[in-house]
């Protein structure tokens, strides 16, 4: 397994983490979810689009 591979998973889980926490804030509600939900999403979306820079890179990098 390449360091590009570890790094693409390494950011999938992480995106899997902030999603699952999200979605439990948001489900709990209150005062929390006011304060973080809307960091929590700007870090899931943050984390896919890294994710994805990172696959279409090793996608580039292998079809040389």
């Amino acid at each position: 397994m390449s360091l590009g591979n570890i790094l693409i998973a390494i950011l999938i889980l992480a995106t899997l983490a902030v999603l699952i926490s999200g979605v439990v804030l948001m489900s709990l509600g209150g005062k929390a979810n006011a304060k973080y939900g809307n960091r929590l999403m700007v870090a899931r979306v943050s984390l896919q689009g890294l994710a994805l820079l990172f696959i279409m890179l090793l996608f580039m990098a292998g079809s040389r």
